[in-house]
């Protein structure tokens, strides 16, 4: 690598990832802050538990829907402007819930929301492929994971913070919460748009040398990767190692969304306990799942097989969403905290795996697909668990369900081919730029 493009890199990485983490952050706060008012919207609009499920879950239909299309509009229009666009559109949206008045009103705004985030997290991930080389993607795509690592612990305390303006100026705390965070996206988008480039060559803080180097480096990466042929959907559906993936994936965003939508409710259940404290406890799984993580892949780096590890995670998610059926809601606490260091450190194994498992010739599309359709889980889980709380008064069902899951990815893992050598850097780099991991 030559002097100019080093310097390239460290410019870009200096100067425009603060920015994308902060917006994954402020995407991660404004998808999941729903999590935070299911009593208030079942006292105040008639949310009910299926109702709120469905609506919860809405959100992914519609981001599943409008993904493509919306990453198709970023290469035309640029990150600067679509990037920005997505972040308004979805702060706005996150205000108009604060108007929410019945249920049929609160299924069209999750839905809507889930239109407007649309294409954000892979087009980031696209916006990188446009910049950086693929040597240097890894530690890039890192530093942006980070934000929606984070994003898990701030999210439960900021909430919880401006839930305790329940009753300022006759207002109820959960309007509040979307106005101002829905304030605060659109406010982010809009500096957004001041700071990103979409070009390299529209970088005013880049020399001439350093431009040209960086082209030329992704210009050589562009060309390996149009090199490779194009499969249609169907047979990548019907390919087993994309299915046993896709499989695996879906099991680990049951579990990863559960928590999400459901883990507040739970520690509510405690008694006694502020928004504010419901919001600094609900950080705890996310702390001690960032702990693991890191633990876990400084650990499995240099494994020459992560299926093992890959296993016992997924295990472990088992064990903590059936442990979270027993006992008291401390014990449950506790319980989902395993659950979620399980989730979490399985999804950190897992799209490595996923990367260098797939022939490089189905490696980009394949992990689009298993992203896509894997990411249906956050539909199925917190509708599931609404609708048997709901007709069963408790929620155990769906933490059997999930615990069930688990044990069936384990399975599949089992038979996950391994990497090859040759496919592991050319297929890592492929898939990065169309796929990567679900910012849960």
């Amino acid at each position: 690598m030559s002097e100019p493009e080093s310097r390239a890199v460290g410019r870009f990485l200096r100067r425009m990832m603060p920015l994308l983490v902060l917006m994954l952050l402020v995407n991660n706060l404004d998808r999941t802050n729903i999590g935070f008012v299911q009593d208030e919207l079942q006292a105040d609009v008639g949310v009910s538990a299926t109702a709120y499920g469905l609506g919860a879950g809405l959100f992914f239909i519609g981001y599943a829907l409008f993904e493509v299309p919306s990453n198709m509009l970023l290469e035309r229009f640029g990150a600067r402007v679509w990037l920005t666009r997505i972040m308004i559109t979805w702060g706005l949206v996150i205000v108009a819930m604060c108007f929410i008045h019945n249920v049929t009103m609160f299924y069209v705004l999750r839905f809507l929301l889930g239109v407007a985030e649309a294409g954000f997290f892979p087009g980031a991930m696209l916006y990188m492929t446009q910049w950086l080389p693929d040597a240097h993607r890894g530690r890039a795509s890192a530093i942006f994971l980070g934000g929606s690592a984070a994003a898990g612990i701030v999210t439960g305390p900021i909430t919880g913070a401006l839930l305790e303006l329940h009753g300022a100026h006759g207002i109820a705390g959960w309007r509040w919460m979307f106005a101002l965070e829905g304030v605060f996206s659109v406010v982010v988008g809009i500096v957004a748009g001041f700071f990103l480039v979409s070009r390299i060559e529209d970088a005013r803080w880049l020399a001439a040398d350093e431009k040209a180097a960086l082209r030329a480096a992704v210009a050589r990466d562009e060309d390996v990767r149009s090199r490779a042929p194009r499969t249609s959907r169907l047979r990548l559906v019907l390919h087993p190692q994309v299915a046993l993936l896709t499989g695996a994936f879906f099991a680990m965003t049951l579990t990863g969304y559960a928590i999400t939508f459901w883990l507040p409710s739970l520690i509510e259940e405690i008694g006694g306990l502020s928004s504010f404290e419901v919001g600094l406890l609900s950080a705890i799984p996310a702390v001690c799942s960032m702990i693991a993580m890191y633990a876990m892949s400084h650990f499995t780096d240099r494994a020459p097989d992560r299926r093992p590890y890959l296993a016992v995670t997924l295990v472990l998610a088992a064990i903590g969403t059936f442990l979270a059926t027993l006992g008291s809601p401390w014990f449950g606490l506790a319980a989902v905290t395993l659950a979620g260091v399980g989730s979490k450190c399985a999804a950190t194994l897992f799209w490595p795996m996923a990367q260098s498992g797939l022939d490089l010739r189905i490696a980009a599309p394949g992990l689009a697909l298993i992203n896509s359709i894997g990411n249906l889980g956050g539909f199925v889980s917190p509708f599931l668990f609404g609708y048997l709380k709901d007709t069963t008064g408790s929620t155990n069902g769906g933490l059997y369900t999930l615990s069930a899951a688990s044990l069936l990815a384990v399975v599949a893992a089992r038979y996950i081919r391994g990497a090859r050598a040759e496919d592991a850097i050319a297929g890592t780099a492929d898939a990065t730029a169309v796929a990567g991991p679900t910012p849960k």
